[in-house]
Order: structure tokens, then sequence, then C-alpha cells
């Protein structure tokens, strides 16, 4: 049965991307937006605010043939690629530079009542590793692993997988999920959920402690509602009630859980309620900071996503119905390995979930 959340929007990720938990890979640095971005671009019948000459360029063209067209550019980068969302009354132009293209949007001014945002459903998945703030991710366990689907009809969702899941990993034989990042990277993590789950999962982004803590620290903190007060081991108490959490107290709550009683699935679930807080903050902020937040997300985590799928993906999440999101941990039996670990093993109540979230949808 379908469960409703509340509202999810934005850059799931990815502060989402929205995300999870320091030091990030290579791969993953970026190129800040171009110093030569304009306050004001214009062109006969169209004004861009805050777009570089092509950008500009490109709006124009966008827009032939219709006179009387303000639009406002907010730039930004992920990876070594300028991303852009340009803005004009309800349309939305989505675009990657630094040879800006059009990847998605809608413009429902030019008659185009469906969003170009790609063919659902899509699935991303987010990574906290247990890399400390002087650790690589190189060599970490993907301690926190979220999958956040979208169906391309408005609905969506975010699953959690427990950390001891067994699971085939990377070059052969079983473990827990979590030893998947350590043997293969991000994409040996991603090829162990996608055989555990069945689900077609298109990348990952990948934190850890340091890159967390900066990705909610940069992004102004996290606002959560704390149902219940926390005081975790290391004298750090966070009250009930609503909060705006720093990159510390957010670590801690995604990693707490000796104080809850049914362990790892809560942590599980905590942490995809703060993926939610982070969504629902960014919705709140408008389409236009997402290439803030991804600039932000790129600087302090590892990813695969290309400029173009990363900005579609979280753009996604402005046309969901928050009556069609849910959350849910796929929590499965505890067991012991034949070496005498204690691990998750996956059994119909996990398969079910997985089944359910195949349409991209909770």
């Amino acid at each position: 049965m379908r469960t409703p959340a509340r509202v999810v929007a934005a850059a799931c990720t990815l502060v989402v991307l929205a995300a999870c938990t320091a030091d990030p890979e290579p791969a993953a640095t970026s190129s800040a937006p171009s110093a030569t971005a304009s306050t004001t671009a214009t062109a006969p019948g169209v004004v861009v605010h805050g777009a570089d000459a092509p950008l500009a360029a490109l709006v124009t063209k966008l827009y032939a043939g219709k006179s009387d067209v303000e639009a406002t550019a907010t730039m930004g980068s992920w990876r070594s690629e300028k991303v852009a969302v340009v803005t004009s009354g309800d349309d939305v132009t989505l675009a990657v530079g630094p040879d800006w293209k059009v990847v998605g949007g809608w413009w429902p001014s030019l008659g185009k009542a469906t969003p170009q945002l790609g063919k659902g459903p899509r699935f991303l998945l987010v990574v906290g590793t247990d890399a400390r703030v002087k650790e690589p991710l190189k060599g970490s366990r993907g301690d926190t692993l979220q999958v956040i689907g979208i169906d391309g009809r408005g609905g969506g969702g975010i699953m959690g997988i427990p950390r001891d899941t067994w699971a085939p990993l990377p070059g052969g034989g079983s473990g827990k999920i979590n030893a998947a990042y350590a043997y293969g990277g991000g994409s040996g993590q991603v090829a162990s959920v996608r055989r555990v789950t069945g689900l077609p999962v298109e990348g990952y982004v990948a934190t850890g402690f340091k890159g967390f803590k900066a990705i909610v620290d940069q992004s102004g903190g996290l606002q959560m509602e704390i149902a219940k007060k926390i005081v975790f081991l290391h004298r750090l108490t966070i009250p009930a009630g609503k909060q705006s959490l720093s990159g510390k107290e957010a670590l801690a709550y995604a990693r707490e859980r000796k104080s809850l009683a049914n362990g790892d699935f809560g942590r599980s679930a905590h942490q995809g309620e703060m993926l939610l807080a982070a969504a629902v903050a960014a919705r709140l902020s408008g389409v236009g900071v997402i290439p803030e937040e991804m600039s932000v997300v790129s600087r302090n985590a590892s990813t695969d996503l290309s400029a173009a799928d990363a900005l579609t993906f979280i753009a996604s999440f402005y046309r969901l119905d928050p009556r069609k999101v849910g959350h849910e941990v796929a929590v499965g039996s505890i067991g012991t390995s034949s070496d005498g670990q204690s691990i998750v093993k996956v059994n119909a109540s996990a398969r079910s979930v997985f089944a359910r979230f195949r349409d991209g949808r909770l």
C-alpha cells in the first residue's frame, strides 16, 4: 500500500543529494561558474538576467519569435561542467555548458505541456561512507545506502538499504553490502545494489564525514523536525522539535543507532528523513537554487553522474505530487553468515519493497 510523505522535491541529492556522509575523490572536482556572467544579457524581444553571452543567446533562440520575454538565470557547476537554470514565468530551462545546450525543462508559455526530464523510472544511489575527516573515500565502506526514485509521472520515493544486507560483492563472492564500496568504489556499490534490488540504478553520489558536514554547513544548515530528544555518546544533544542542524549535528543524527530500538534499521529511516527534509528545504527555496546546491555537492562529493543527468534528475523533484512520494527501509531478517558475522538477509518483506519500488514510487 502506498504511504504518502511530506512534500519532496529538489536536490534530494543531493544535500542531498542532499545526502549522506570526507574527502572527495579527484573525479568530483568542479570548476566555478564563469565570471563573465552578466547582470543582464539582452537580445531582440528577450532579456536574460544573470547569464553569460552564450547562455543568453541560447535562451533567445529558444524563444525565437516571441517578444517581451524576461528571464533569470542561475549558474553553477557539476564536476567539470557548467549548469544553469533559467526561469521565465512558469517556464524552466535546464542547460549545461560551457558550450551551452538545453538538456531539459518545461515551457507552458511555448505550448509544451509535458516536461522534458528523461524517461522514468529513474533511480539514484546516495552513499554515505565511513571515511573519517582525514581519510579518502577510496577503501571506505558504504555505510549509508539510500536509493532515490522518480517514476516520471509525478511520483517518487526513497528506499533505505541496511548496511549489513548480505549481497554479491565486486570481484566475486558475497559479504555485507557496505563492503562493496571498499572493493569497487561507487560503481561497485551500484552494481551490488542493482543485483540485490533488481532496480536499474543509473549512478551514485558519495560523501564521507568531512564532505557531508561541509554540504550541510555550506547549504545553511538542515531544517528538521526532531521527534524525540537525542543525547549522543560524545555529549552532543539535539532537542525535540523544529531544529536547524549544523553539519556536525546532522552527521551525528545520520549515524546514531545505539539509542534506537531497532538499531541500524532505525538509522536508515533517520537518513531517509534527512533526505526528505533537505528536499523540502530546497523546494521551498525555488528551482533556481539547484545550480548553487549542485556546486556545493560537487565540491564535496564523488559521483559518476553527468551534469545533464544530475540536473534533470534533481529538477524532476519539482514536478512531484507529494501524495505520490514515500519512504521505506528494506528491512530483512537478522541472521549469521557462514563465517559467523551478524548479517541482514533479504527476505520476502525486503523483496516486496524492491518490487513496489520498480516503478520509481513508494
